[in-house]
């Protein structure tokens, strides 16, 4: 008599029937942590994904699309940026070669332990998810604006302007605005001025913020004025933009992370001995999420800026030295680059 093999009688899942069972399983885990994460306890990622998609210009859908007006707007509220209402002094800002070797604490002697004759140094910054650059550049005078040759039309790449303009480091600058809203970096927001005149002004590209620019001293001066006043307190170079983070020694005060989110970051400051600092964090990456309006302001208070604003973020980041690209620029073009209408640049 043949005996049955022990287990021979265990029914086999077919493995079309195996397929679609693990296909479900991964659908309710997925489905289940989107409704956990998007409606369920935790506010800070509500408030990380509302305040990340509403200061885009093209994305707020993914901020729409699952909340309500009304909340949307308190999430905004709590999480909001007021700014020192001041302008920048500067009778503040005192050129001086140092020859300490004594610094106050690490940044300082990061900033200030260079060759004789280095222009830069660029110092590697880390925080909680997120890394990026820190640029220290000794002579502000070679500090000034470039704009698309095809204002009103079209921007261009970080990369063709330093090859025009002959710039060592560029770095993108202010925000641009586009009717068709097809991101070609056609009109910047505001007023721009190079070499004391005012090169581009429409009205319609407004986005809030103040003037972020050099005077004929090399001093950075941040404040909301007209543009009249703007060319009378002699700005040579200077965009409209912000929020400012600094201003003559005084943080802003930010609630939660400033309403900006999180994201690829881009600022400028001025330190009280007229040193600039480029400042570019890589955002939307699984090595470096970005940073928020107080991580800004903590790297800038670190090294030592008197003044500082926040400049066009996102997939507008990026910086270039010698042709090279720095940071992970993440706009999808070609090497993550997007074509854009100002930026600030040393020669």
């Amino acid at each position: 008599m043949r005996l049955k093999k022990k287990g021979s009688n265990k029914y086999k899942w077919p493995k079309k029937r195996k397929i679609i069972t693990i296909c479900c399983l991964i659908y309710i885990v997925c489905f289940s942590t989107f409704l956990f994460l998007f409606y369920g306890p935790i506010n800070s990622f509500k408030e990380f994904w509302i305040t990340s998609a509403m200061t885009t210009m093209s994305h707020r859908y993914l901020a729409t699309w699952f909340y309500s007006d009304s909340y949307i707007n308190k999430v905004l509220k709590n999480n909001s940026i007021i700014e020192v209402d001041e302008i920048s002094d500067p009778n503040q800002i005192n050129f001086r070669k140092y020859t300490t070797t004594i610094y106050r604490n690490e940044f300082e002697k990061e900033i200030l332990s260079r060759k004789k004759n280095d222009l830069y140094k660029v110092i590697e910054v880390n925080g909680k998810g997120y890394k990026g650059f820190l640029v220290a550049i000794y002579d502000p005078s070679r500090i000034s604006i470039a704009t698309t040759a095809y204002l009103g039309e079209r921007g261009e790449s970080i990369l063709t302007i330093c090859e025009r303009e002959k710039a060592i480091i560029a770095m993108n600058a202010g925000g641009f605005y586009d009717p068709n809203w097809d991101s070609n970096g056609a009109l910047p927001h505001g007023t721009v001025i190079s070499n004391g005149k005012i090169v581009s002004d429409y009205a319609d590209a407004k986005m809030g913020g103040g003037f972020i620019g050099f005077t004929n001293d090399d001093k950075l001066i941040l404040g909301n004025m007209s543009k009249e006043k703007a060319i009378k307190i002699g700005y040579r170079d200077a965009i409209e933009f912000g929020p400012y983070l600094i201003i003559n020694g005084k943080r802003s005060f930010i609630k939660g992370n400033g309403g900006w989110g999180i994201a690829p970051r881009t600022a400028i400051g001025q330190r009280k001995d007229g040193i600039v600092l480029f400042l570019v964090i890589n955002g939307r990456l699984s090595s470096s999420i970005g940073a928020d309006m107080v991580d800004l302001c903590d790297i800038m208070e670190r090294y030592g800026a008197y003044n500082a604003a926040n400049l066009d973020g996102g997939s507008s980041s990026e910086l270039v030295i010698k042709q090279k690209i720095i940071n992970t620029p993440v706009a999808g073009g070609e090497n993550g680059l997007r074509d854009m209408s100002t930026f600030w640049i040393v020669k």
